[in-house]
């Protein structure tokens, strides 16, 4: 397995994206912010980064800032849902 590696992640809250460049490749996880609600609508990882556990670690990112600011998550993102039923530490967070 794997080792996830050391992402330098960028919050853009302008834009509702975490974000962090690996090998110059934009990786990313996208959110909306409805009242106290954050949907979690996209996540993307280029192919040619795939396997490599980005995607999970943005996410985790995403939902710990969540967690801080007291939001909810509604996972819109099918990768977000499977991600959360499968780490029953954030399933407190569900919307």
């Amino acid at each position: 397995m794997s080792k996830t590696p050391a992402l330098d992640i960028v919050h853009h809250p302008e834009i509702g994206r975490f974000e962090a460049i690996v090998d110059g490749l934009r990786c990313e996880a996208d959110y909306v912010l409805q009242g106290q609600v954050m949907r979690m609508t996209h996540t993307g990882v280029p192919r040619a980064l795939e396997g490599r556990g980005i995607a999970a670690a943005l996410v985790s990112h995403a939902l710990g800032w969540a967690r801080e600011q007291g939001y909810k998550v509604q996972p819109v993102c099918s990768y977000v849902a499977v991600y959360m039923r499968r780490h029953p530490e954030w399933q407190d967070l569900a919307a």
